[in-house]
């Protein structure tokens, strides 16, 4: 009987560390999954930005070429 007994505590013992095991494991890949995510959603919204800063740039390259950027606008005022 105490055999027995062992024998199931033992095994009771490893089944739970294995399944404790293969749950780190599922938790682990979500979490580099979701750290992927967010580094792809960075990425686009970095992009976006940079785009927009390009446009306003592009934007006052072309008033300073066409000489309607307001400061030259008021020096003329003056």
């Amino acid at each position: 009987m105490k055999k027995v007994f062992l024998s199931l505590l033992i095994t009771g013992v490893i089944l739970t560390t294995y399944s404790c095991r293969e749950s780190t494991q599922e938790k682990t890949e979500d979490a580099v999954e979701a750290i992927g995510e967010d580094i792809e959603d960075g990425t686009r919204r970095a992009a976006r930005e940079v785009e927009k800063g390009a446009e306003k740039v592009e934007q006052e390259i072309e008033e300073e070429i066409h000489e309607t950027d307001d400061q030259v606008e008021q020096e003329k005022i003056e």
